[in-house]
């Protein structure tokens, strides 16, 4: 007797079984109740960003108030987060991760940004006076009119036009590194 085979997708893999399907529809459901619930409710509230642990079941929400001004947040995940005009200066973000996140006209001043990874953020018109981004990606993210006077991008990986626009008003040495922002953008 034959051995009935599971169907296969397009791509060569095995369907989902119903059982499968079942708990991706009921995570996809309980992340669109946690997305309504963060942006629904709370009018006049600290600001709240959904973060990537608590799709792991851990700690749901981050708070985020307008002063965070020299705060450990190592390591935090700010997923599609709201820090427009927030007061980030000399907060220590090393290992943070930024996802769509809007950090508009923020204020980065000294923040230490080693190893972070802010993909497709928003940090136009954002002040990163000193900051320093060793070893940060970048990727898609903007900073059209952000102020980066001694700011440090050693090792930082922008995109092309991204690069190429800072490079065009790079200016002042980073007080902590001792490296001028114009060589830490590696421009020529």
């Amino acid at each position: 007797m034959a051995r009935r085979q599971a169907p296969r997708m397009a791509s060569g893999r095995p369907s989902p079984s119903p059982r499968q399907r079942a708990f991706q529809t009921a995570l996809s459901l309980v992340a669109a109740a946690l997305v309504l619930l963060v942006s629904g409710f709370g009018a006049g509230a600290p600001a709240l960003a959904i973060t990537a642990p608590e799709l792991r079941g851990q700690r749901s929400l981050q708070d985020i108030s307008p002063d965070m001004h020299g705060r450990n947040l190592q390591q935090q995940e700010f997923l599609k987060a709201n820090l427009e005009n927030v007061d980030l200066h000399d907060a220590d973000l090393r290992g943070a991760v930024f996802n769509t996140a809007n950090l508009r006209s923020a204020d980065l001043r000294g923040a230490n940004l080693e190893d972070v990874v802010a993909y497709a953020s928003r940090f136009d018109g954002a002040d990163l006076r000193g900051a320093l981004f060793h070893n940060a990606m970048l990727l898609q993210s903007h900073f059209q009119g952000a102020t980066i006077d001694g700011a440090d991008f050693t090792d930082a990986v922008l995109d092309k036009p991204e690069l190429k626009a800072l490079c065009a008003r790079a200016s002042g040495t980073n007080p902590t590194s001792g490296v001028s922002t114009f060589d830490s953008l590696a421009c020529r």
